[in-house]
């Protein structure tokens, strides 16, 4: 398929993770990509990459927050065709112990960061009347985590509005989808924030497998060419999901035993 092959696309979060899977992937495909992260050098190290490899690429220095900075940016790209919001980052612990500061910022990356985007990219991509938005949210946007939460109602929020901007969109010809995986090889433990608890011990404790990043990648891929509202996976994450919709009252003893075994290893304050 040359779904790509061309294609004016916008990557946010590239410089590392996911972002960076996706802009070597689909440069691969053809895409004429627009790399952005707050860490611009890592953004130019992609872009030089894919220089290197034959493809086009640019890299661009964006606080996804800074909502006139990202329509500045789309402003540079005519026609828009594709934008991945996938910017952000997770705290892990409990509330009681995470800043008010902290839970503002992830809420401006995570949550305002893929509005701003997307407003932005919609209002374009209405007006031409063809784009395909992908906003990037997680398995805790839909199941939540008492140890994520202000990760979870940061996705939540993500995930909800992906949705409806879906439904806003169709007639107009733009399209919208949103990523929901589980926990992938990605570096993320690595860029969290961590609050009365040490990293590898929150590691330790996940139950499910890490998924590989390449698969991710392309299952992601797979499910923007289908043009898929929700792509979740992998299995676990889908099964799981569809489990606690039919049966929500499973919920709260999962959140339970989850959140004793975490206070076995929790510093006290």
């Amino acid at each position: 398929m040359k779904t790509f092959e061309g294609r004016n696309t916008v990557i946010t979060g590239a410089a590392s993770g996911i972002g960076r899977g996706l802009a070597l992937a689909l440069a691969a495909r053809g895409a004429r990509l627009t790399l952005a992260d707050i860490n611009f050098a890592g953004a130019q190290a992609v872009a030089d990459e894919i220089g290197r490899a034959g493809g086009k690429a640019s890299a661009v220095r964006l606080d996804v927050a800074d909502e006139a900075a990202f329509s500045r940016m789309l402003d540079t790209l005519e026609p828009l065709d594709y934008l991945f919001n996938n910017a952000g980052y997770a705290m892990l612990g409990e509330s009681r112990d995470m800043p008010y500061a902290d839970w503002k910022r992830l809420v401006e990356v995570n949550l305002l960061g893929v509005l701003a985007g997307s407003l932005a990219a919609y209002r374009r991509m209405a007006r031409q009347g063809h784009g395909h938005i992908v906003n990037v949210a997680s398995l805790a946007g839909l199941l939540g985590s008492p140890l994520m939460t202000a990760y979870s109602m940061t996705k939540s929020g993500v995930v909800m509005f992906s949705r409806m901007l879906r439904s806003e969109g169709e007639e107009l010809g733009v399209k919208v989808s949103v990523v929901c995986p589980s926990f992938i090889q990605t570096g993320i433990f690595e860029a969290s924030k961590y609050a009365a608890v040490e990293k590898d011990q929150v590691v330790k404790q996940i139950p499910f497998p890490v998924m590989p990043l390449a698969p991710a990648i392309e299952r992601i891929i797979a499910g923007v060419e289908r043009n898929e509202a929700m792509i979740v996976f992998p299995f676990h994450a889908r099964f799981l999901w569809r489990l606690l919709r039919w049966l929500p009252a499973l919920s709260a003893p999962l959140e339970r035993k989850a959140l004793r075994g975490f206070r076995t290893i929790r510093k006290p304050g």
